[in-house]
């Protein structure tokens, strides 16, 4: 399946207007042949926008993921985004995926909040592993810190997940995990890994861009600049499968020795 990848900090503070930028997107990611269209952590609000956060944050269902499905269906392309989730009193740190018919098909709530800011304005989601089928490949949802937990992503190689997507805000010096920890993720796990950046300068934070498609390999598909742009690639099923054979790790594992660690 053709992903591709919106590298983009959008427009922090404004719906309207990232909704807009996401529909542009689409109708581009469709035209080049993709299946899915990616995008960061947050998008559609902004990531720094103090406690905006919480007056813009949306039910799962809300009038964005409404307007998002129409999109989707409008350019024949799944999409996948973050957003602050609004559950009653709560609002969560989440990403959600949306089928190209407009169905929803997944919502996932960050089980992994970094640093102070996160912690203030959202509550961590409980559910480590969030799958959806699309276009014959088993999708799972995740977002930015929690990849970087070894025992998240062996939890959804052990699920059968086969592409994992990861919309991030991943901040200035910490741009090795989009170069090294993120090829790795996906070799040690037989998976393709789809980790979507944000990028520029938004209040006190320089993301890094970097987006990138990891291949089972551990190779990078594809990978973006420190500027806006779509970058896209392909995870192939057959691949995967041939890798999955090659590669003994999850056949080699011996759970009975770590239950120390839990």
């Amino acid at each position: 399946m053709r992903t591709a990848l919106l590298q983009s900090s959008g427009r922090p503070g404004s719906v309207v207007e990232n909704l807009k930028v996401l529909d542009e997107a689409a109708g581009r990611a469709a035209a080049a042949g993709a299946g899915l269209l990616a995008a960061p952590e947050m998008f559609l609000t902004g990531y720094a926008i103090g406690d905006d956060i919480g007056r813009l944050a949306e039910p799962a269902d809300g009038d964005a993921a409404d307007a998002i499905a129409e999109i989707a269906t409008r350019h024949g392309v799944a999409v996948a985004y973050g957003y602050p989730e609004r559950s009653g009193e709560r609002v969560h740190n989440s990403a959600q995926l949306i089928s190209a018919d407009g169905t929803r098909l997944a919502n996932y709530r960050k089980t992994h909040l970094f640093g102070c800011f996160e912690r203030d304005h959202f509550t961590p989601g409980d559910q480590p592993v969030v799958q959806a089928e699309l276009n014959g490949l088993r999708v799972g949802l995740m977002i930015c810190y929690d990849v970087e937990f070894p025992e998240n992503v062996r939890a959804h190689a052990l699920a059968g997940t086969d592409l994992l997507v990861v919309p991030t805000a991943q901040m200035h010096p910490f741009q090795f995990v989009a170069e090294s920890v993120v090829p790795v993720r996906a070799f040690e796990n037989q998976m393709y890994v789809a980790y979507v950046n944000r990028v520029g300068e938004e209040g006190e934070f320089e993301f890094v861009g970097l987006s990138t498609l990891a291949g089972p390999d551990g190779i990078a598909r594809t990978r973006a600049g420190r500027a806006e742009e779509i970058v896209l690639a392909d995870a192939d099923p057959d691949f995967l499968a041939a890798s999955r054979e090659a590669n003994p790790y999850l056949k080699d594992r011996r759970p009975g020795l770590y239950g120390s660690l839990a």
